[in-house]
C-alpha cells in the first residue's frame, strides 16, 4: 500500500460514520487539512485527497463483535503505522456506550495499541462543547431540556437498545469490557496544570471545561514528540490537539439542487422530535419488522418514495421500530437493510442530497453508496457535519450528505438542511403516509 507523500500527524478511526464526520468537521474548522476515507485508502485515493495533516477512516466497529472488530481494525492500524501517524485517535461515541460483545472499546484499544510505539493508552473522558462532562472518572451527559444526567441515569443512554450504559464510572465501564488498570488525571489536577502520569497504567483524563481540554492538548502534543500513541475518546481529542487554532464560524451552503432523501433510523427522543418538526418533507413511516423481512413490502415502499422524489418533493423515511425488541438484532439488521434499500433507490432516482439520522443507519447507508471518501462540506449544528461524498460513480461523486447521531442537532435540523425556499411547505398532517 502506498503511503502519503507528506507524513500526517493525526489519524483517526471513527467507530461509526456520524462520529467520524464530526471529527472531520472539528479538524477542518480549525484549518487542519483533513479527509475521511471509507477504508484504508489506495494510492489513487490518497493522491485525489491531496496533501493532508490528518487522515480519517470511517467504519462501523461500534456494531461489531470482538472478532469482527479485530478483522476491521488490523488493516487500519497497519495503515496508520506505515503512514507515520503520531497520534492515533479511536473516535468512539461521546457517551462511550459499548458492551463486551458489541463495539467493545477495550478490544479496539487492544488491537490498535499494537501499531503505536507507546504501550500506555489514553482516554479523554469528556467533551464539554457537546455537553459531555467527566468528573472524577464519572461521565455526565446533557439530556436536552431535562438537563445534565449521570450516564447511568441518562434518559436515553441508560436505556440504549443494544449498549445500555448502566455504569457511569468510565474506569469501571472499560475494565468490565476487558481493559487493564486505568489511572485517573482528575479535573482538580488539570485545574492546577498537572498532567503527571503513572508509569504503567493506562490513563483517563477528566474534562469539565475547555480549559481542561487545552491542558490535555498540551500534554498530548508533548507525548507525540516522544513517539506514537493511541487515545480513545470523542472529538474533544481533536479539539485538544489543535486547541491553539481558533475554530472558524460553522457555515453551510447547499451546492446541490433537487429533492432531499432523509432516513431516520435512530430511536433517540431528539431524533423523534426532529422528525415531528420537519415540515418540508413527505413523511413515510415504515414498519421496521416488515422492512427487514419482506421484499415485496420494500418494493411498494420504494415505489412511493421514487414517485415523490421524481416530483421534486423531499421525502423523510422513518425506519425506527416503535418496539426495538420486536425484531431480532434491530439495530444491525435494520441498518443493513436500510443501506441496501437506499442504494437501490438512488439507482432509480439519482438524488444528490441525503440525510441519515442514527449512527448505525448512517454507517450502513454510506457504506452502500459506492463512496470511497468524504470531504468536509460545512456544519449546521454542533456535532452535525455536512460532508461531500467522493465516488468513482459520476452520479454519486460530489453528493451532499448529512450523517447525524441520534442525540445531535437542533430540532429544526431537517428543514434547515432542505434549504428550498421556493417549495411550498405543507403541514405534516397532510403529508404523513403510514405504510404499516
Amino acid at each position: 500500500m502506498s503511503m502519503p507523500a507528506k507524513t500526517p500527524f493525526y489519524g483517526w478511526y471513527g467507530d461509526d460514520f456520524t462520529g467520524a464526520t464530526d471529527t472531520l468537521a472539528t479538524l477542518s474548522l480549525r484549518g487542519v487539512k483533513a479527509f475521511l476515507f471509507l477504508g484504508p485508502p489506495s494510492e489513487r485515493q490518497l493522491a485525489q485527497a491531496g496533501e493532508l495533516d490528518a487522515i480519517g477512516i470511517a467504519g462501523s466497529a461500534r456494531t461489531m463483535s470482538p472478532a469482527a472488530m479485530e478483522a476491521e481494525l488490523e488493516p487500519v492500524g497497519r495503515f496508520f503505522a506505515e503512514a507515520g501517524i503520531r497520534l492515533l485517535h479511536y473516535k468512539c461515541c461521546s457517551t462511550f456506550d459499548s458492551a463486551p460483545e458489541i463495539g467493545n472499546i477495550a478490544v479496539a484499544v487492544r488491537v490498535l495499541r499494537r501499531f503505536v510505539s507507546r504501550e500506555q493508552a489514553f482516554i479523554l473522558g469528556g467533551q464539554p462543547s457537546l455537553g459531555r462532562y467527566c468528573a472524577f472518572g464519572n461521565l455526565f451527559a446533557a439530556g436536552g431540556a431535562s438537563g445534565v444526567h449521570r450516564l447511568d441515569r441518562h434518559p436515553t443512554m441508560s436505556r440504549h437498545p443494544s449498549t445500555p450504559m448502566t455504569e457511569a464510572d468510565l474506569r469501571r465501564h472499560l475494565q468490565a469490557l476487558g481493559a487493564g488498570e486505568i489511572a485517573l488525571v482528575p479535573w482538580t489536577a488539570l485545574d492546577a496544570g498537572d498532567t503527571t502520569l503513572e508509569a504503567q497504567a493506562d490513563i483517563l483524563f477528566d474534562a469539565l471545561t475547555q480549559d481542561h481540554i487545552a491542558t490535555i492538548g498540551k500534554a498530548l502534543n508533548r507525548f507525540a514528540e516522544e513517539g506514537s500513541f493511541i487515545i480513545a475518546g470523542a472529538s474533544s481529542v481533536a479539539e485538544a490537539v489543535y486547541q491553539d487554532r481558533a475554530a472558524s464560524p460553522p457555515a453551510f451552503s447547499a451546492t446541490d439542487s433537487g429533492p432531499v432523501l432523509a432516513v431516520a433510523g435512530s430511536l433517540s427522543p431528539l431524533t423523534h422530535l426532529q422528525v415531528e418538526a420537519a415540515t418540508a418533507y413527505i413523511r413515510i413511516e415504515a414498519d421496521a419488522e416488515r422492512f427487514v423481512s419482506e421484499e415485496s413490502y420494500r418494493e411498494r415502499l420504494a415505489a412511493k418514495i421514487c414517485l415523490s422524489l421524481c416530483e421534486e418533493r423531499n421525502v423523510l423515511l422513518s425506519t425506527a421500530p416503535q418496539n426495538p425488541a420486536s425484531i431480532s438484532g434491530a439495530n444491525a439488521e435494520l441498518a443493513e437493510a436500510t443501506g441496501r434499500f437506499v442504494d437501490r433507490l438512488l439507482d432509480q432516482v439519482p438524488v444528490r442530497r441525503l440525510i441519515a439520522a442514527g449512527g448505525d443507519t448512517s454507517s450502513h447507508l454510506a457504506q452502500n453508496l459506492g463512496l470511497w471518501g468524504l470531504a468536509y462540506g460545512g456544519q449546521l449544528s454542533p456535532g452535525v457535519a455536512i460532508s461531500t461524498g467522493r465516488s468513482d460513480n459520476p452520479a454519486r461523486d460530489g453528493m451532499t450528505l448529512m450523517l447525524k447521531g441520534g442525540q445531535m442537532g437542533s430540532v429544526d435540523l431537517f428543514d434547515r438542511f432542505a434549504v428550498i425556499p421556493s417549495q411550498t411547505v405543507i403541514p405534516n398532517d397532510q403529508l404523513a403516509i403510514n405504510t404499516r
